[in-house]
């Protein structure tokens, strides 16, 4: 039995990195083939009557992690200059907006609908307004740079500010002028907390010469961001901040404290700890993937009862999305098809409270949300007229 989980784990991640390397060529998201070879095991299983349970308990840990590893893979490949000042700006407003635009009309719709508190219907919301860059950075990999910087920027912030707006909703009674006083202290001390933890991580990174150095940094990292979820703050800018701070280390010697670690001499460290995140991130993000696609049921997909609410949902992104990238004077092609729904909408929607649930907003809705929007990216991506 053992053997056979060993056999079985290797062929999945093998099989995951030969859909990595042919989505270059094909253009095709590997997400997409991970969704259907978990669902391809899923049938397996079922075939053969195994005895596979409670896998799904393990999708919140496998999403968390990815999140953190993704989000902090993608900012350590952010320059930021004055150059690019424009494209961080309009990249960022554009994640922000859209964030607020969809989560308030779904939100406002499910209101009129079913009669629920606002408050609870825009929780409900948010999951679906979010694009995930677990499957958005990597599927512009092969878009010319400055595409691939808009991606990144975008939906890590689409993460980060529909995660800060879904907590601050969630874990908040009342919206007085305190807790808007308390939510500023909370950013302003997860930008001291990361200041922290960035120092000591670059301390480590300068001083330590054991041979086994950058999984316990990888593994520092994750443990500040369950710290500091668990009090509720936005963790995420701790995993954003420290990755960009590692990507423009050279841009900070004005710093004195910089200038003493030499970063000339710490490239080649962070290069190293790039190289090793990108492995890790593969993991996770191929064993998450294959894992929900082996949790979703065909009668998900093809619920009829929530498709009309799909297909409201996606016109919403993509009409909103299309008029934000032309007022932004952003390039539609392909930027327009890369809003992906994913890991986080997934963990989100999971993460609702029972008490704050609605029927309308199920896991039919979401999953066919997700699994429409991966395919009209893939599209988009392979249709689309563009130069590498």
């Amino acid at each position: 039995m053992i053997i056979g989980i060993i056999i079985a784990i290797s062929l999945i991640l093998l099989t995951a990195y030969f859909f990595e390397l042919s989505s270059i060529k094909t253009k095709i998201p590997s997400v997409i083939f991970l969704l259907m070879l978990g669902w391809t095991i899923r049938q397996f299983v079922n075939y053969f009557n195994l005895d596979i349970s409670n896998i799904d308990l393990i999708l919140p840990i496998l999403g968390t992690i990815g999140l953190i590893l993704i989000v902090l893979e993608g900012a350590l490949e952010l320059e930021i200059n004055r150059d690019k000042l424009q494209l961080t700006i309009s990249s960022s407003t554009i994640a922000i907006l859209s964030v607020v635009i969809i989560s308030f009309i779904i939100g406002f719709i499910l209101h009129w609908q079913t009669n629920v508190s606002f408050k609870i219907c825009l929780v409900n919301a948010i999951p679906l307004a979010i694009i995930s860059s677990a499957i958005a950075i990597p599927s512009s990999r092969f878009l010319p740079k400055n595409q691939q910087e808009f991606v990144t920027y975008e939906s890590s912030i689409s993460d980060i500010f529909g995660v800060i707006l879904f907590n601050f909703l969630v874990f908040n009674e009342n919206y007085g002028l305190s807790t808007i006083g308390n939510f500023a202290i909370q950013i302003v001390l997860m930008f001291a907390i990361s200041a922290v933890v960035t120092i000591f991580l670059l301390m480590l990174l300068k001083n330590l010469k054991f041979h086994v150095k950058y999984i316990p940094i990888i593994l520092f990292i994750i443990l500040s961001y369950a710290v500091t979820k668990s009090f509720h703050l936005p963790s995420l800018l701790l995993v954003l901040i420290l990755g960009l701070t590692l990507a423009n280390l050279n841009k900070l010697t004005q710093l004195s404290f910089i200038r003493k670690l030499q970063p000339e001499a710490l490239s080649s460290e962070i290069g190293k700890f790039k190289e090793i995140l990108s492995e890790i991130t593969f993991l996770v993000r191929s064993m998450f993937f294959t894992t929900f696609g082996f949790v979703i049921q065909a009668k998900e997909i093809i619920n009829l009862n929530t498709l009309e609410w799909t297909l409201g949902v996606m016109l919403m992104i993509y009409l909103s999305r299309g008029l934000l990238l032309k007022f932004f004077r952003i390039p539609l092609n392909p930027i327009f098809f890369i809003a992906p729904r994913g890991l986080i909408s997934i963990l989100l929607f999971i993460s609702i409270p029972s008490t704050m649930s609605i029927p309308t907003i199920n896991s039919s809705l979401v999953v066919q949300v997700v699994v429409f929007s991966v395919l009209f990216m893939a599209i988009g991506l392979v249709k689309g007229k563009y130069k590498n």
